[in-house]
Order: structure tokens, then sequence, then C-alpha cells
């Protein structure tokens, strides 16, 4: 899951303008993967 999910945010932030590599985007894959975990989170507290 941890996999599909962090290809998924690579590929939509690789094709962004200005990111030559994975270090131009560290912060906003690491943001992306904490609101992951807090939807996730949340989703299992509604239960």
């Amino acid at each position: 899951m941890f996999e599909q999910t962090f290809r998924a945010i690579d590929d939509v932030l690789r094709k962004e303008a200005g990111c030559t590599t994975e270090l131009d985007y560290t912060e906003q894959t690491s943001w992306m993967l904490f609101l992951k975990y807090l939807d996730d989170l949340e989703r299992e507290r509604a239960l």
C-alpha cells in the first residue's frame, strides 16, 4: 500500500515544471503522505 501511494505521488510531482529530481519535491511528498495518514486515521476512528 505504501509503495503504491508513494509511486502515485512521485508520478504526479515528477510531471510538475521545475522538478528534476526527487529532492526537488521531498517536502511536498512528505506533506502528502502525512495527509494520507491523517485521512486513514480519521476513517478508522469513524468506524
